[in-house]
């Protein structure tokens, strides 16, 4: 008969999501994952596979916790203000969460080479594309934002700025610079 458990799963996969958040795949070692999770080597191997099945869980358990944060943006009272506040959110990031995005350093890391990985980044990419179609949309219906562009082509645009503020975030960047760059972003809807 298999023992009981003597950890929370889900504890561990946060430290997990954290610690490959922080430190990236490649450079977070099977002794880190040991070391940081506080769970034996056995355990984790028993429990989650290998490295690899244990980062593709920590991945799921990040986007879980960004999309609830997305549907706060979902629902603000103006498309403007949703856009504003996704872009202060990837500014501004997290308390207590390393900066940037787990999904972009992953992309960035691994895509080229693991077909998982970059389905999982895709599939990323396009929902969070989506959500600012949708609100550009939203903003074009109601008179906030320019109906003289595709809601897709600037919600594209946008999107690609939103990825490099993810990237910048991860560096010395001044963050009054990263909030001009979103301001201007967000120009480009104006009416």
């Amino acid at each position: 008969m298999p023992r009981p458990k003597e950890f929370d799963v889900n504890e561990v996969l946060l430290k997990a999501m954290k610690l490959f958040w922080q430190q990236g795949y490649e450079k977070t070692s099977i002794n880190d994952l040991v070391e940081h999770l506080g769970i034996h080597r056995r355990s984790l191997y028993d429990t989650f596979g290998d490295k690899h099945q244990l980062f593709l869980q920590a991945v799921e358990v990040y986007r879980n916790f960004v999309s609830g944060r997305l549907e706060k943006i979902i629902n603000a009272p103006s498309a403007r203000q949703g856009l504003r506040t996704l872009f202060d959110f990837i500014i501004d990031g997290m308390e207590d969460k390393p900066p940037g995005c787990l999904v972009v350093n992953m992309s960035v890391e691994l895509a080229l080479r693991d077909p998982e990985v970059d389905a999982k980044a895709r599939e990323s990419f396009e929902r969070t594309e989506g959500l600012i179609t949708d609100l550009i949309r939203k903003g074009q219906e109601n008179g906030e934002f320019t109906n003289m562009r595709d809601a897709g082509e600037l919600a594209a645009h946008l999107h690609s700025t939103m990825l490099g503020l993810r990237v910048l975030v991860r560096t010395s960047a001044d963050q009054k610079k990263l909030h001009r760059i979103a301001e201007t972003a967000l120009a480009l809807l104006e009416v």
